[in-house]
C-alpha cells in the first residue's frame, strides 16, 4: 500500500457505507486516473480486457486464501447487495421443496418475508423455526425450543444483526444446507466456510464500496433454480459466465481487491480477528462500567462489528449526537427501529478510534450523569 503522508480522517462509526482502510483509498486515488501506466481508470476499462480480467481473478484468489475456501466451493461478485440474494435464494434453492429461516433481527425477518412472497407462488414452504421477537431481538431463542424441519432444502439465518448487534458466532447443528447473510461480519474473524452450503455478504461494511456482493456457494447446490428464476439470478448461470453475465461493478470489485490486499499486510483474517476483539472489548467493558450506557444485548451474542448503547436519560440523546460530531466522532446515531446509539467497528476501523470514543462517553458520563 501507498507510504504517503495520511490525509486527515475522521473517526467514522457508520453502519453501512462504512469506513474503508485509508491505505485502501489513497491507492485508489494514485490509481484514480492512471492505472499502472496505462493510461485510464480502471472504472473505463472493459470487463472483458485482459487486464481487467487479471483485477478479478487476483481477488478471487486473495479472498479463497484469506478465508480459506475450499475448492469445492465457487465465488461469485455480483451486483444488487445482499438484499437481491433474499429472491435469488429462494428461486434457486427452494425447488419446490421446505426451506427453515431462523429470525434474529431485521435483516434476517426481511429475508424471510422475501422469501414467504415466492411461497405464496407456489415454488415451496417456508418455516418459520424460532424467532427472537419476543426479547425484542436482544438474544436467540434455544435451539431446543426450534421447529426445525426434517426435509428441509436449506436453513437460513444472519449471522450479525446490524441494527440489533446481535451476532451468532457458530453456525446452527441442522441437517440441511446453511445458508448464511455475513453481510455485517464478513473477514472479521476466522470461520470454517466448509460449515456452510452458501455465504454472502454485501461489500458495504468489510468488502469495500457498495454495489457488490459476493457469494460463496458449494458446487451441489448449483442447477436446482426455478424456471422462474431470472437469468441474472441463477447462480449457475453466473458461475458459467465468471460473475460476469452482464457488466459487474467494474470499480466495486477492483476496490474489493485493494482490501484483500491490506488484509493480507494486516496478517490476514487471524490478525484483524484479534484486533476486533479487542475493539469490541474495549467498548463493552466501557459500557458494562458504567450505570449511564447500557447494551441490552445478551453478553454471549454481543457483536463484534456493530455496538448499539442507550443513554441513561434519553433527552440527553441529541446532545450526546452534537457534541459526538463537534468531537470528529462521525455516524453514532442509532437505527430508528433501535434508538439509541450505534458505533460500528468494522476492520476499518482502528483501535485507536475507539479509544477516542470511549474517552469522549467517559467525559460526558461525567459532565451528565
Amino acid at each position: 500500500m501507498t507510504t504517503s503522508t495520511a490525509p486527515h480522517r475522521l473517526p467514522n462509526f457508520c453502519a453501512g457505507p462504512a469506513a474503508i482502510p485509508t491505505p485502501v483509498l489513497m491507492r485508489a486515488q494514485e490509481e484514480l486516473l492512471d492505472w499502472q501506466g496505462r493510461g485510464l481508470s480502471v472504472m473505463e476499462m472493459s470487463h472483458r480486457s485482459k487486464d481487467y480480467i487479471a483485477i478479478t481473478q487476483k481477488a478471487e484468489t486473495q479472498l479463497r486464501s484469506l478465508m480459506e475456501i475450499p475448492d469445492n466451493y465457487k465465488v461469485l461478485f455480483l451486483q444488487g447487495g445482499a438484499s437481491l440474494q433474499f429472491s435469488a435464494i429462494p428461486l434457486n434453492l427452494l425447488n419446490g421443496g421446505r426451506a427453515d429461516y431462523l429470525t434474529t433481527g431485521a435483516w434476517s425477518g426481511k429475508a424471510i418475508k422475501e422469501a414467504q412472497r415466492y411461497a405464496a407462488l407456489g415454488l415451496g414452504e417456508i418455516n418459520l423455526v424460532a424467532t427472537g421477537k419476543e426479547s425484542n431481538f436482544t438474544d436467540v431463542p434455544a435451539q431446543s425450543e426450534w421447529n426445525i424441519s426434517d426435509d428441509a432444502s436449506y436453513f437460513h439465518y444472519c449471522a450479525n444483526e446490524t441494527i440489533h448487534g446481535l451476532q451468532i458466532f457458530e453456525p446452527p447443528q441442522v441437517d440441511a444446507p446453511i445458508i448464511v447473510d455475513m453481510s455485517s461480519c464478513i473477514l472479521s474473524q476466522p470461520i470454517d466456510v466448509s460449515k456452510f452450503g452458501m455465504i454472502y455478504a454485501g461489500a458495504q461494511k468489510n468488502i469495500g464500496p457498495a454495489g457488490l456482493v459476493i457469494v460463496i456457494i458449494r458446487e451441489d447446490l448449483l442447477g436446482q433454480a426455478s424456471e422462474w428464476c431470472p437469468m441474472l439470478l441463477n447462480y449457475e448461470h453466473q458461475v458459467d459466465k465468471e460473475s460476469m453475465s452482464n457488466t459487474p461493478a467494474t470499480y466495486s470489485w477492483y476496490l474489493a481487491g485493494l482490501v484483500f490486499d491490506w488484509l493480507e499486510e494486516q496478517g490476514g483474517i487471524a490478525a484483524i480477528g484479534k484486533i476486533n476483539q479487542q475493539k469490541a472489548a474495549l467498548l463493552y467493558d466501557t459500557i458494562d462500567n458504567s450505570t449511564f450506557y447500557n447494551n441490552p444485548v445478551a453478553p454471549k451474542h454481543r457483536s463484534i462489528m456493530n455496538v448499539p448503547f442507550t443513554l441513561a436519560y434519553s433527552n440527553l440523546d441529541k446532545v450526546f449526537l452534537e457534541e459526538s460530531e463537534k468531537a470528529g466522532l462521525l455516524n453514532l446515531k442509532g437505527h430508528r427501529d433501535v434508538g439509541g446509539m450505534r458505533a460500528s467497528i468494522y476492520n476499518a476501523v482502528p483501535l485507536e478510534w475507539v479509544q477516542l470514543l470511549v474517552d469522549f462517553m467517559k467525559d460526558f458520563e461525567k459532565k451528565y450523569a
